[in-house]
């Protein structure tokens, strides 16, 4: 029951880095219909430009308090991403809107595939160390242990997942962000600013994205130009696992998947004698997503779409 209780903590603290990322692939799905493969790198671009200025600060004031430094690391890196999605959505998806769906997708894949190239250039191939600066108190939860990063990972997950919710439910914005996801064309000649809706969109994934590479390089103590890609792919099956287009499947999609991976490492690990235990945490991932893709295409909060004639 000590490690069904850790691997569920475990879980639960992957899963709300998976949900704050799928967050950006199923808005920008549910408005434009389009995989935006460059998402993954957005959230390797937080990371790394977070670490970058906690880095500064800690040469400049090393007094300050950790707290301190890793918040306006993210508030730079916030900002820093929404420009860059910004950017990508202007320059890359905007002209491409009308062309054939192949189109843009491939374009995502090449602005990807960019993004990786340059943070290279920046920041170099070596990994980055999240320094040792936050709290690392541990307590002691139904025989397993948690520490004070999971429990924040988790609060900060779910207090952002939930001012989402509620600025796509309450807000004119998000009303106008519900009908350009109806429609475009009625949406515009209702008078919403398509354009602008849709950057919004874009902008506001981005900002999740920079929470989010901020949070798994904090929880893995490192950050890597290549971080993304994976991480990406992750977050794009569970938006997948929970309906992609669906913000509430997004959450529960990759708490899901993130429970599904740590069970998958701890148990089947042990039964396997290691051989499928935590090196290979990723296939649990994928199986799931090939097992949605068979038996429910549309995820689990995704409706049915009946084929046309």
């Amino acid at each position: 029951m000590d490690i069904f209780t850790q691997q569920l903590i475990n879980g639960l603290v992957l899963g709300s880095i998976y949900a704050l990322v799928a967050l950006g692939y199923t808005m920008v799905y549910g408005i434009l219909e389009l995989i935006n493969f460059a998402h993954g790198e957005v959230t390797m671009i937080g990371a790394m430009v977070a670490l970058s200025v906690i880095g500064l600060l800690m040469g400049a004031a090393p007094d300050l308090p950790g707290l301190m430094v890793v918040l306006a690391g993210v508030l730079v890196a916030i900002p820093a991403c929404m420009l860059l999605a910004f950017a990508i959505e202007k320059m890359a998806y905007r002209p491409l809107r009308k062309a054939p769906r192949l189109a843009p997708l491939i374009t995502a894949i090449g602005v990807s595939i960019i993004l990786q190239n340059a943070a290279m250039l920046i920041w170099g191939r070596q990994y980055v160390s999240f320094p040792r600066i936050l709290p690392e108190a541990r307590h002691e939860l139904f025989g397993a242990h948690i520490t004070d990063l999971q429990i924040a990972i988790v609060a900060l997950s779910l207090l952002i997942m939930a001012g989402l919710w509620l600025l796509v439910q309450k807000t004119r914005l998000g009303r106008a962000m519900r009908a350009t996801a109806q429609s475009k064309e009625v949406a515009a000649l209702m008078g919403v600013n398509v354009d602008r809706v849709i950057s919004a969109t874009f902008v506001i994934g981005a900002a999740l994205a920079a929470v989010a590479g901020v949070l798994v390089s904090a929880y893995y103590g490192l950050a890597h130009y290549y971080m993304g890609f994976l991480l990406g792919l992750k977050a794009f099956s569970a938006a997948v696992l929970g309906g992609i287009g669906n913000i509430a499947g997004a959450m529960l999609g990759g708490l899901l998947l993130g429970v599904i991976e740590a069970l998958g490492a701890g148990y089947i690990g042990d039964l396997t004698g290691g051989f499928l235990g935590s090196h290979y945490q990723d296939v649990f991932a994928f199986f799931v997503l090939i097992l949605v893709l068979v038996l429910r295409p549309s995820g689990l909060l995704g409706e049915r779409v009946a084929s046309r004639a």
